[in-house]
């Protein structure tokens, strides 16, 4: 992997043109410095299981002090500090629109938690006597068509959350299950116009009607239960331990129903926010959040007791929000130095043209994460069809599956499964992946290509 990325640097190098800045600082001490920083801190990120150390350490590090070597270069050779200055803060508003939405949507997860909710689902799951192997296809089936309406992310945390409270020790049954999870999620999210924050970004971008992306169903249904069934085969197929007849069974706290439809809404409060309203989908989570914090307060005068918003706030995975903190704003200083100026020129039908290119977009987004991929895509805006824009919609979307952290589900996963969901564990999976990647290609070229259904 580390000498495919290499050769990727590489290639970016030779075909590398300037940043938002106008100017190419690619080939600079600050672009070649920040290139190897960039490499040596995404080394570390995948051998997180190697060296134990956690992923948001090296990325949060790479991503502040990139950007530091920028301002210092500018500032050494007397350029416009207003550009570096307003960059990061646009690339701040960018992050932090994430940030929120994620931090709502894991408290969220947490209340739920602590109300016994997920408990309570296991206990019925297992009770039924359901095989590890039959659980694992329902788990991904639900991922799959949770996604489109909840988004990728959040569908990721709550299944991942459902199976880790089935099985904590059986990795045979937990590494499987949470991949399946992971591409689940990604491909059911590839076909909504806000299942997936990258085809949110294209939808916004003008790039397709909504109905358009509805039109992705085929290839990604079929591409994900080629992985799936691949993955099944080494799935147990032996039962968990069922719980004693004589355990009590777990109970939900008052107020647990009403959470779970306050959650439904949040979501929904952040599709009209962004779709209506024309502000960040963040803005809904926000309000979301509120709504939850006044409903504990209700819960507290009425039966003196509420959940604790704010004890849901303290369990929440922190590396995880600052291991998307520093990957994006790594990518960021990549992208303001030069080095994404590659999208723009692949594009090129002397080149590669765009089918190739799209489809190379999907093992790029597993290396960079397909969101600042995608952005960059949508900044460099080929000339290119509906039907082209449909396929980096769905490569972006799941492509990024092919490693661990080339999604958001993918890095939320991780945080809930720490030591068991890993950049190594996933990797040995990673060709039923790319197997179903093909399957999902090649439905979309019988179908848009061929057929010229969705054109």
């Amino acid at each position: 992997m580390k000498i495919v990325l290499m050769l990727a640097l590489i290639c970016l190098n030779l075909f590398a043109s300037g940043g938002p800045s106008g100017g190419d600082l690619t080939m600079t001490w600050v672009g070649i410095s920040s290139l190897v920083i960039f490499v040596v801190g995404y080394y570390f990120v995948a051998a997180e299981e190697k060296y134990h150390i956690d992923k948001a350490k090296p990325a949060l590090f790479i991503g502040t002090f990139m950007f530091m070597l920028i301002a210092l270069y500018y500032s050494l050779n007397g350029l416009d500090m207003d550009l570096v200055h307003t960059q990061v803060e646009h690339l701040i508003l960018e992050i932090a629109e994430i940030f929120f939405f994620l931090f709502v949507a894991m408290t969220y997860i947490e209340t739920m938690i602590h109300m016994g909710i997920f408990e309570k689902l296991k206990y019925n799951l297992v009770s039924k006597g359901y095989t590890y192997r039959q659980l694992f296809w329902l788990t991904g089936l639900l991922a799959f068509f949770l996604s489109p309406i909840a988004d990728n992310l959040t569908t990721a945390l709550i299944l991942s959350t459902v199976l880790i409270t089935i099985e904590r020790k059986n990795k045979a049954f937990l590494v499987p299950g949470a991949i399946n999870i992971v591409v689940a999620a990604n491909a059911g999210g590839a076909w909504s116009p806000f299942g997936d924050i990258t085809t949110l970004m294209a939808w916004t971008a003008g790039k397709g009607e909504f109905v358009d992306f509805l039109f992705l169903f085929p290839a990604s249904i079929l591409g994900y239960l080629a992985t799936a069934f691949l993955l099944s085969k080494v799935v147990p197929q032996t039962c968990p331990a069922t719980p004693d007849s004589t355990e009590k069974v777990p109970t939900v706290q008052k107020g647990a129903n009403i959470v779970m439809g306050l959650g439904v809404f949040t979501i929904f409060s952040a599709v009209m926010t962004h779709q209506v309203l024309h502000m960040p989908a963040m803005w809904g989570m926000m309000f979301g959040l509120s709504l939850l914090k006044l409903f504990d307060y209700c819960l507290k005068v009425r039966h003196g007791q509420g959940f604790g918003v704010f004890n849901s706030m303290s369990k929440i995975e922190n590396n995880t929000l600052l291991f998307f903190f520093g990957i994006l704003a790594a990518v960021g200083a990549l992208y303001f130095i030069g080095w994404l100026g590659l999208a723009a020129v692949v594009y090129d039908p002397h080149i590669l043209g765009p089918t190739w290119s799209n489809i190379a977009v999907g093992f790029l987004s597993a290396i960079v994460d397909n969101v600042p991929v995608m952005s960059a895509v949508l900044k460099a805006s080929p000339s290119m069809g509906l039907e082209q824009w449909m396929l980096v919609t769905l490569t972006a979307g799941v492509g990024g599956s092919l490693i661990s952290f080339g999604s958001a589900a993918g890095v939320g996963v991780m945080g809930k499964l720490p030591g068991v969901y890993t950049f190594t564990a996933h990797l040995r999976y990673a060709w039923m992946i790319l197997a179903g990647y093909i399957v999902s290609i090649v439905i979309w070229y019988l179908q848009y290509e061929i057929l010229k259904i969705g054109v």
